[in-house]
């Protein structure tokens, strides 16, 4: 059996939005933490593509807060 590497969005801010559920380091969800390493190499490149404007909204949010 061949292990590979999982690529992770994490950059060890683990601190969740309370209105989004989203954390304010990496973008994802909860879930989506929890669940990353059963994630098939295609949802979690899905993923991957949905971060940069989740981490945009977020900060949007925390500049108009």
């Amino acid at each position: 059996m061949r292990f590979t590497n999982i690529i992770s969005p994490c950059k060890l801010i683990c601190n969740l939005d309370l209105e989004t559920s989203l954390c304010k380091g990496c973008g994802r969800s909860r879930d989506e933490i929890a669940l990353w390493a059963r994630y098939s190499d295609a949802q979690r490149a899905f993923i991957m593509t949905e971060l940069p404007e989740r981490l945009i909204s977020l900060q949007n949010k925390n500049l108009n807060s």
